[in-house]
């Protein structure tokens, strides 16, 4: 007999009325889950569907949770450290201002 996974956490600050906006918005939780909202597929490598059975979901950064690819708050007991945003812009977002700045 399989026992149904615990529920996956979220952090306590989630917005939820960030749902009604188009599209999905992904945000890294500073030494925690990435927080998936809005309208989004999630698929495996083989892209076959997951479920994630609500509209708001914390995906592990940590490698540590015990129901991946959801986060189940191991992140808290091991020690995972991890920014919310990068310590540098990408390359890619260097030149994308630049360009921005040329046109105005």
């Amino acid at each position: 007999m399989t026992r149904p996974l615990p529920e996956p956490e979220l952090p306590e600050d989630v917005d939820d009325a960030l749902l009604d906006e188009p599209g999905a918005t992904i945000t890294p939780y500073r030494d925690g889950p990435l927080i998936v909202r809005g309208d989004f597929r999630l698929v495996d490598q083989d892209g076959v569907e997951i479920d994630p059975g609500r509209q708001t979901i914390a995906l592990c950064r940590c490698g540590k949770s015990g129901i991946k690819p959801f986060c189940d708050g191991s992140h808290k007991r091991s020690g995972f450290s991890a920014p919310s945003a990068p310590s540098r812009p990408r390359p890619a977002a260097q030149i994308r201002r630049a360009t921005q700045r040329s046109e105005d």
